[in-house]
């Protein structure tokens, strides 16, 4: 019997209604590109949910090539 696909990137992006939640956190307009320094700086954040966001954006980042 064949595995089932992981679809372990669908679970992460959450809900429909979240979309530029870290756009709007680290004030970057949605339609625009995150810099890099942004992400690095956030990734240092006391915030441990926009930690989580900043690593997931990362992943997604590498997945792209």
């Amino acid at each position: 019997m064949p595995a089932k696909p992981n679809k372990w990137i669908q679970k992460a992006l959450g809900k429909p209604g979240s979309k530029g939640a870290l756009h709007k956190e680290l004030n970057v307009p949605v339609g625009e590109k995150i810099p890099k320094k942004k992400l690095d700086k956030a990734a240092k954040s006391s915030n441990p949910r926009l930690r989580k966001q900043v690593n997931l954006a990362r992943t997604l980042r590498g997945l792209r090539k």
